[in-house]
């Protein structure tokens, strides 16, 4: 997701202070009943014993956007923004990855589906992964490209974040197997299907349905993906298209930064009856960290807010008018940022449907224009791990949810392609 603005994140910085100064109320459940209670839950207080835990973890996330940050603030240089020193305007730095633990990153190489009209998706995206390469030579004790799950464990070994690329979007192949098979030379190892933009062989959640799901190309394209052993991403796509990959692929899929829609029912958000189709294919559902994803009134918001965008274009209106009129419905009906205890609401309604195999973390830092309390950077990792502890999860569960699920399913992936 194309980052946004950031007025509203102090919103939730807000919203933190005065949950700070609210009664100590002892639910910290995930199935309190009213939103008040929920309102209420306290502040996660990061423990020693939950630090020094959290220190021995393989901490992988799904999806962060800092290379579209970069390209939007400094045309792909890191010449002015300098990210091994603090950088507040930003959601990521280096200082913050360490603080937060994080062992592996894949980085998004997000180009908007207006590309497709302008005819240039692979050329922008081809920058994005040049942006990430340039991060990574730039700050070599602090990256180093990971290609398999073994490049991971040794990096990490050295003290080093393994940095992945994910491409997140189709359209960015231009309908080309070919150009797939290019990016991943380039060390793309994951594709989300879709971004927002349906394509002519796979229909995004935010958007018209063409296909009823994957066209002949779109199956193509998810066989050719478990041939190369990069894995099929389908955060973005719509309920038929997750069906039809999932009957399709041989290997696992992720959702490289979505959440549950039986807790927030949102477009973007994975439905209950998929649940069991991913845990059949032994795919990982990544959590999203964005308010208008997690929090159940806010997700309605955002959702009411895309219908709209999907009328004024039925209607006819231009792309210049229709944003300017979501934008004001926004404006007069804007989105709560929620807390931790939202994502862990998500986390625990996913393992329930799911299973603990199943579920990592895909926050979209940088990449999003508001997050919830105590989840405000790369920086609040441990704190999930001690909301985790809170809610009762033991040592074994916690390392799966935080990395070692994401790792068991490339690992497949890795042996399918290896086939």
């Amino acid at each position: 997701m194309n980052r946004l603005n950031r007025a509203s994140v102090v919103t939730g910085l807000v919203f933190f202070a005065l949950a700070c100064r609210l009664s100590n109320a002892d639910d910290r459940s995930a199935t309190s009943t009213s939103s008040a209670s929920k309102s209420q839950r306290p502040p996660i207080v990061l423990t020693a014993a939950a630090a020094e835990l959290h220190k021995s973890l393989l901490v992988i996330d799904g999806h962060n956007d800092l290379p579209w940050e970069v390209r939007q603030r400094e045309s792909r240089s890191f010449e002015n923004l300098d990210i091994a020193k603090s950088q507040p305007e930003l959601q990521t730095d280096i200082p913050r990855l360490r603080t937060g633990g994080v062992g592996a990153q894949f980085w998004s190489v997000y180009v908007p589906g207006t590309t497709l009209k302008e005819g240039n998706s692979l050329a922008q995206t081809l920058e994005q992964i040049e942006v990430v390469q340039t991060m990574i030579a730039k700050y070599p004790n602090a990256f180093e490209l990971a290609l398999t799950t073994a490049d991971i464990r040794r990096i990490k070994a050295n003290g080093k974040i393994a940095s992945l690329i994910g491409v997140e979007g189709g359209h960015s192949i231009e309908n080309s197997l070919s150009v797939l098979q290019q990016l991943y030379r380039l060390g793309a190892r994951y594709m989300t299907l879709t971004h927002n933009v349906t394509l002519d062989w796979a229909d995004a959640a935010n958007d018209k349905s063409i296909s009823g799901g994957l066209s002949p190309f779109g199956e193509e394209v998810v066989r050719e993906m478990n041939r190369l052993g990069m894995l099929v991403d389908l955060s973005h796509v719509s309920p038929e298209t997750m069906r039809h990959a999932l009957r399709i692929t041989r290997a696992p899929v992720i959702y490289s930064h979505s959440s549950a829609r039986g807790v927030a029912d949102h477009p973007r958000n994975v439905p209950d009856d998929i649940l069991p189709l991913v845990a059949a294919n032994g795919g990982v559902i990544m959590v999203n960290f964005y308010s208008s994803f997690i929090v159940p009134q806010s997700a309605r918001r955002d959702a009411e807010a895309n219908q709209l965008r999907l009328r004024l274009r039925e209607a006819g209106k231009d792309d210049e008018a229709v944003e300017a009129e979501v934008r004001k419905w926004k404006r007069e009906n804007p989105p709560l940022p929620g807390t931790i205890h939202d994502v862990l609401d998500h986390i625990d309604h996913l393992v329930r449907g799911a299973g603990i195999d199943h579920v990592g973390i895909g926050s979209d830092f940088d990449g999003v224009p508001m997050v919830p309390a105590q989840l405000e950077d790369v920086s609040t990792y441990p704190l999930i791990t001690q909301g985790l502890l809170d809610r009762g999860y033991d040592e074994s569960a916690i390392r799966k949810i935080m990395g070692e699920n994401l790792m068991r399913a490339m690992a497949k992936a890795e042996a399918v392609a290896a086939e």
